[in-house]
């Protein structure tokens, strides 16, 4: 019988506690094809070299309707994100995107307004009205510019299994 790993002792509970609670798993296979994976690539590194970490048409659709003045084109806020440092500065900005506190140019009323990205009403609602996506899936890999590395390097991912139920990847495993 080969030892207990990591998959066994944290993802899979992880995921079977997810699931319990209503959310939607999403296979690897197809997290990778909603990242944009190079199915050519020969190793992780070269499949996953110009994948984002955002499955993007989920977090435009979701930002959409949380923001119906927002024009912004699919991938605007995925390139916003992937922008930001990866320092403590980065965390910073991303959190304040976490909290609702990020902001976007309106164009008809010529100003800029709070942007939306997680409606944190759900908790005292039904799970058939949740309004956020709640998607988890396996570790995933992720390119930083320079190294191909599994995702559980990059903090900004892990962010997301905790503070945000909608932006498009919730990585389980190492938090």
């Amino acid at each position: 019988m080969p030892a207990p790993g990591e998959h066994k002792t944290v993802q899979a509970r992880i995921l079977a506690y997810a699931q319990e609670i209503g959310w939607l798993y999403v296979p690897r296979a197809e997290a990778e094809k909603r990242r944009g994976f190079d199915t050519d690539g020969t190793t992780p590194e070269d499949r996953v070299r110009l994948a984002s970490l955002y499955f993007g048409d989920l977090l435009h659709s979701q930002v959409v309707e949380f923001n119906p003045k927002y024009k912004e084109a699919e991938g605007a806020l995925v390139g916003e994100f992937q922008r930001l440092n990866a320092d403590i500065a980065g965390n910073r900005d991303f959190l304040t995107y976490l909290r609702n506190q990020g902001k976007f140019f309106c164009a008809e009323e010529d100003r800029e307004l709070d942007l939306t990205v997680i409606d944190y009403g759900d908790g005292g609602r039904p799970r058939e009205k949740w309004r956020n996506v709640y998607e988890v899936t396996e570790e995933f890999y992720f390119h930083n510019g320079h190294y191909g590395t599994r995702e559980e390097q990059n903090k900004k991912a892990k962010i997301l299994l905790f503070g945000n139920k909608i932006l498009s990847h919730t990585r389980i495993g190492h938090v």
